[in-house]
């Protein structure tokens, strides 16, 4: 059977291909605003939202101006956000997911109560580990995330409840679960594809995300405050980035189609696992491995620069032409959310021993604008972006890069959540965008047995 299946996709695969081109000359003659963006690269406006910001560029009489990058959560300066819990020597992530939900920085008492609500969640139901994550393993965690938070749903008294107050329990639960099963569907990954013993540890509920991810990761449970620390700040960077990110977007048009919570997010996370969103951080890290290899001295600003060139000539790495990690479809000067990873990694790169592969990383972020200037005769600022050293990042923290992108959507779901709570309250209509029909021919029914 296996080789029949096999036989007709040879035979009909092709057509299938030749049938689905359109002439890229009608997106022009149509003005079809292909992704969603304008021809000056900002994206089409579809909606409002008081959730998240990101500033990276003003207009002035119609031209982009660069101006250094700035995230907002609902009005705050992340890099206040994370400076304000560096002060007070506490992690962070649990205050951010409540301000973007709820539109308000917590009291001591609120933020306490929302802590001690998350840790009462973070254990799984009963029997929801062995039927629907040890029972059927996946080489990819992303896919299992997605699994499992569609499984919830049998696992609720009342998953279809539209109200406000029900979604808004869902909603809590997702965030706190979310690290767990990640953390278990790595784990039986790792034991059913790679032969390694399966460590399952319970998640400790007086303990903040970041640091129940490493507990549950990690075979000993051991980790450093450093650790704990540094994955917190990027669970922050990552929790929201305005609504026009992918998968955000995901979930504003799934849920404003009146589904549940359920099917919402998991809508979300198959968008985060596409390679063209959540993916970026493994793709430096693979390019870096490939830079390191071919590189002979690190500390060469000449030799770097020969290498970016190549990369950029597709002569070199992937083939793309791609340099990846730089530069982002909104920040211009720089992004905020890289400066405040790279202060933090040069400090676990002190403490981990990675101080030479750090310094080779600044030098890229420093070569690379000079690249594409002598290759690409480009003077567009070109800065590093969050995932330029997040990758990097979990390395240093020996996290694999299967749980990369699961880290992202760990820290994600905060934003989804709150976006999807917006569209409900605030959107009122199904988002329905148009598309024009450019198949000119009129085919005229022909009987099966004349074709």
């Amino acid at each position: 059977m296996e080789k029949m299946v096999e036989r007709f996709l040879d035979s009909y695969a092709p057509i299938v291909e030749t049938r689905n081109k359109i002439d890229p000359a009608l997106y022009t003659k149509y003005n079809v605003k292909r992704g969603l963006r304008n021809e000056d690269g900002t994206g089409v406006l579809v909606g409002l939202t008081e959730i998240g910001n990101v500033h990276g560029y003003i207009l002035d009489e119609g031209e982009k101006v660069p101006v250094p990058g700035k995230l907002y959560y609902r009005g705050y300066d992340v890099e206040d956000l994370v400076a304000g819990c560096y002060k007070e020597n506490r992690f962070g992530f649990e205050e951010v997911s409540f301000l973007l939900i709820f539109g308000k920085l917590p009291n001591q008492q609120e933020l306490a109560d929302f802590q001690n609500v998350l840790g009462e969640l973070r254990t799984l139901p009963n029997g929801f580990f062995e039927d629907m994550i040890l029972k059927a393993p996946s080489p990819d965690i992303m896919n299992k995330l997605a699994r499992s938070v569609l499984a919830s749903y049998s696992y609720d008294p009342n998953p279809e409840d539209p109200s406000l107050r029900n979604i808004l329990r869902q909603s809590i639960e997702l965030i706190a679960r979310f690290a767990t099963m990640v953390a278990y569907a790595y784990q039986v990954r790792q034991h059913y594809y790679f032969g390694e013993s399966l460590y399952l540890h319970s998640p400790n509920k007086e303990l903040s995300t970041a640091e129940n991810l490493l507990l549950l990761i990690r075979p000993d449970s051991k980790y450093t405050k450093l650790e704990a620390e540094i994955l917190d700040l990027a669970l922050i960077l990552h929790a929201e980035h305005g609504g026009g990110n992918n998968s955000t977007f995901t979930i504003r048009v799934v849920s404003s189609a009146a589904t549940d919570t359920y099917s919402a997010v998991a809508a979300a996370i198959g968008s985060l696992k596409g390679a063209k969103h959540g993916g970026a951080n493994n793709r430096v890290m693979a390019m870096m491995e490939d830079i390191e290899k071919n590189v002979k001295d690190w500390k060469d600003d000449e030799e770097v620069l020969s290498y970016l060139k190549k990369i950029l000539r597709k002569e070199a790495g992937d083939k793309s032409g791609l340099i990846y990690g730089m530069g982002h479809a909104v920040y211009t000067l720089s992004d905020p959310r890289a400066i405040l990873l790279k202060e933090k990694a040069k400090v676990l790169a002190q403490e981990m021993g990675y101080t030479e592969e750090f310094n080779l990383y600044e030098r890229i972020e420093r070569l690379v604008p000079r690249a594409f200037k002598e290759e690409k005769n480009s003077d567009k600022p070109i800065a590093a972006n969050v995932d330029f050293f997040s990758g990097f990042v979990y390395k240093m923290l020996n996290i694999p890069g299967a749980l990369y992108t699961p880290i992202f959507a760990i820290a994600r779901i905060s934003g989804w959540v709150a976006h999807r709570i917006e569209e409900i309250v605030s959107g009122g209509k199904i988002i329905r965008p148009a598309y024009k029909n450019v198949y000119t021919k009129k085919e005229e029914y022909v009987p099966l047995s004349q074709r």
